[in-house]
Parts: C-alpha cells; sequence; structure tokens
C-alpha cells in the first residue's frame, strides 16, 4: 500500500503562496496517513478477534505477512506478529481432518525402528546420546526428579522408553495412538517389558496424565501433531501429572521462523517463541534448553526444552 505524500509546493512561487496552504497540506497529509492507520489498526482488531478463533498459529503468521502487516503495525505501535491465543484449526478443514490425516498417515507406518525414525534411521543413535545427556542433568540427587516413573508421549514402538527412559526409571508407561506400536513394544523391548505398567492407546489431545504419577514426561516428535490450543491444554495437564520436582521434556522439531505446515503426515513445525509462548501460558517454567548437535545441516533444527511446575502452581 502506498499511502498519500504531501502536497508539494512549486519553488519558484514560494513566496506568493499563502501560510495557510502549507498548514492545509500538512493537515490532509495527516488525516490520509490516520485513516491508513485507522484502517489497518480496524483490519488488526478483525483478525485478531476473529480469524484467531478460527485458525491454527501458522495460518494466522500467513494471513498477517501477506498483507504486509507485520512491519507496519510493529513500527506503528509496536505490537507483537502474533497475540497467540488458544487456537483451534476450522480453517485447515477442521481439526477433525488435521487429526484423522495424521493418524491415516501412520496406518502406513511401519512398526519398527525405521518406521519410528522415518528416513533417518541413521541419525538414531545420536539422537538417544544427547537426549540422554540432556536427561542426567535433571533426575537423580537433591531436589531435582527421581527415577521412579516416566511416561513415554507419543510413544510408538518405544524407542525412547528402551534407550533412554529404562536405563535410568525403575518403570515407564507408554501413550500413543496407534495400537499396532503399543502391540510392538513387548517385542521391541527385548526382556524390558516387565517394566512397562501401563499403555495408554490415546491421542494425546484425549490423554490426562494421573495426579502426581510420574518424576518425568518425556514429549519427543509428537508436540507438532497437536493444535496450539490442544497442546497447550495438554502441558497444563501433565503439570498436575508431576511428582515433586518432576520435570516435563519436550523434544522437537523447530522452524526457524513462524510457523510450518506439513501436509504429508499432518504435522505442524512451530518456532522457538511460539513455543516459549505456549509454555508460558501453560504456567511452566523452563529450566534450560538445548538444541540437538551432530544432525547434517539440511535436517530441521530439533530443540529438548526441560520444563518443570512454575511456583505459582500446586
Amino acid at each position: 500500500m502506498t499511502l498519500p505524500l504531501p502536497l508539494r509546493k512549486d519553488q519558484s512561487s514560494r513566496e506568493h503562496q499563502p501560510q495557510q496552504l502549507s498548514t492545509l497540506a500538512k493537515n490532509v497529509f495527516i488525516m490520509a496517513y490516520k485513516a491508513a492507520h485507522l484502517a489497518f489498526k480496524s483490519r488488526w482488531h478483525k483478525t485478531d478477534e476473529e480469524l484467531c478463533r478460527h485458525s491454527m498459529s501458522f495460518v494466522l503468521h500467513k494471513a498477517i505477512r501477506n498483507d504486509f502487516f507485520q512491519s507496519y503495525l510493529y513500527l506503528l505501535e509496536k505490537l507483537p506478529l502474533v497475540k497467540l491465543y488458544a487456537l483451534t484449526s476450522q480453517v485447515i478443514n477442521g481439526e477433525m481432518q488435521f487429526y484423522a490425516r495424521a493418524k491415516h498417515f501412520y496406518r502406513e507406518v511401519p512398526a519398527t525402528e525405521e518406521g519410528m525414525m522415518g528416513d533417518y534411521i541413521e541419525l538414531s543413535n545420536t539422537d538417544i546420546e544427547s537426549s540422554r545427556e540432556f536427561l542426567r542433568k535433571f533426575v537423580g540427587g537433591v531436589g531435582k526428579a527421581g527415577t521412579n516413573r516416566a511416561l513415554d508421549c507419543g510413544s510408538g514402538i518405544g524407542r525412547i522408553s528402551k534407550h533412554v527412559l529404562l536405563p535410568v526409571f525403575k518403570s515407564v508407561e507408554l501413550v500413543d495412538m496407534m495400537e499396532n506400536f503399543l502391540a510392538e513394544v513387548p517385542n521391541y523391548l527385548q526382556g524390558k517389558e516387565d517394566r512397562v505398567e501401563m499403555y495408554y492407546c490415546k491421542s494425546l489431545q484425549e490423554f490426562t496424565p494421573a495426579p502426581q504419577r510420574y518424576d518425568v514426561i518425556w514429549i519427543q516428535w509428537v508436540s507438532g501433531y497437536l493444535t496450539d490450543k490442544d497442546l497447550l491444554e495438554f502441558l497444563i495437564r501433565c503439570q498436575n501429572g508431576l511428582k515433586d520436582n518432576g520435570v516435563i521434556i519436550l523434544k522437537d522439531n523447530v522452524a526457524r521462523e513462524g510457523c510450518i505446515l506439513d501436509c504429508l503426515d499432518s504435522s505442524v513445525i512451530r518456532d522457538l517463541n511460539i513455543l516459549h509462548s505456549l509454555v508460558e501460558m501453560s504456567g511452566l517454567t523452563i529450566l534450560r534448553e538445548e538444541r540437538q548437535e551432530g544432525f547434517p545441516e539440511q535436517c530441521v533444527p530439533v530443540w529438548m526444552l526441560a520444563m518443570q511446575k512454575g511456583p505459582g502452581h500446586s
């Protein structure tokens, strides 16, 4: 959009023009500028009140950028790009379809370690070693999480349980939406299956951890399958599932900027700012965050966040 420019005076006759013309031109410019400003401001409120309620953050992000909203309102009023609300996902063919497409995708994924890692099975050991090292910072010892029981969210066949959680915790519980993945867990754990206390065949948006049951809740490569609203609510429910000094660890792909939709498996990749906003809104406190090292540069960045109940959460 091009804003009206102030009227220019003819330099050759400047001394003959009345002073009122200069004032009039200035007023015309100010009025036009204010009108444009109010129009943008009105559109912002429309976006904030209507679009926010019926979209996911990546849809809002794209819409605002397309209208050049980001730079205009930031320069004019220092407003943030996204006022992060508990959003739903009506825009992407509806919330139910968003979840249904993800489940349909995973019906074709084999219940193997290769299936859990997709095309990146060669990164599994690097991922496991980094996760183990990160976990050690928060468990065992005074003031840290205990080592009795952990919850593996979006567990698949139990790759994280086998290699990261069971070497530390006495027992684990697994939750995943795919029944065939959970059915494969006893075979995959190879003698450690008796240390699995419970299997929950549920999607995370439908799952509520039992109160004060877990020392660590591990959420890896699954948060992107939840809408902002459902991820926020799940994080809130997870807090209630923690024991004293318990920790939630979220590990996932992180966008370099904004929010990206992956239509193949019906998931989103959020940037750190959006994740931080959701964590803050949930009442959790971030203890530490680290970027996964050792992955190829062409891979989407992976980050680990360790979180704990905020001081005001009982």
